[in-house]
């Protein structure tokens, strides 16, 4: 015969029994704690049970851990510096929109004199056709050649973009019609520059 002794009439366990379950929970819980996480987290074993069961090694992994790795933090820059996420123009922004036609094989620049630091949101497209285009700039009087190339691409018909010029110089696109056709090239500017030109 089953003991219901524990069992109310509505079939649950009784107050007593819960009282009795909750405090040996209690009890193991204590015990969990004293014994196991005390040892392996914080390196504290009032029962030697952590050295016992090799639980202190866990702790001192730890602690070696956290002296190796360095603590890096990001100075939060409140003065506009050189990390600032502001960049401060001497002049209001300006907005461009130039076009370029090119024959077939022929091939034409849009430039920018511009200083460091200085920067546009670009787009260009052509009219269907494709070119080869290069992104590049160059410093005040270069050598014959020399020229920094940030983005170059085939078979392109349109690009989009943020630039940021790392020097000062001349800085913008060379496009070549790579088809058989005349292809027409849109250029729209948005920022911090000086005029566009066609060298």
């Amino acid at each position: 015969m089953n003991d219901i002794s524990n069992i109310n009439k509505d079939g649950l366990p009784s107050t007593k029994s819960l009282i009795k379950a909750t405090v040996a929970a209690m009890a193991a819980s204590a015990v969990i704690l004293v014994s196991a996480i005390l040892p392996a987290e914080y390196g504290i074993d009032p029962t030697g049970m952590g050295k016992a069961l090799g639980l202190n090694v866990l702790n001192q992994a730890n602690a070696s851990e956290a002296e190796t790795t360095p603590v890096i933090s990001q100075p939060v820059n409140l003065l506009g510096g050189a990390d600032s996420p502001v960049w401060k123009g001497a002049a209001a922004p300006r907005t461009n929109t130039m076009t370029l036609t090119l024959l077939p094989r022929q091939g034409a620049e849009i430039k920018s004199p511009m200083d460091a630091g200085d920067n546009f949101v670009f787009n260009w497209k052509t009219d269907g056709g494709l070119v080869y285009f290069d992104m590049h700039g160059e410093p005040p009087n270069p050598a014959k050649d020399e020229f920094t190339s940030y983005w170059i691409g085939k078979d392109q018909q349109q690009a989009s973009g943020h630039f940021t010029a790392p020097f000062e110089g001349t800085h913008g696109w060379y496009w070549q019609n790579t088809g058989a056709t005349p292809v027409t090239i849109t250029l729209t500017t948005n920022g911090f520059y000086g005029d566009l030109y066609m060298p």
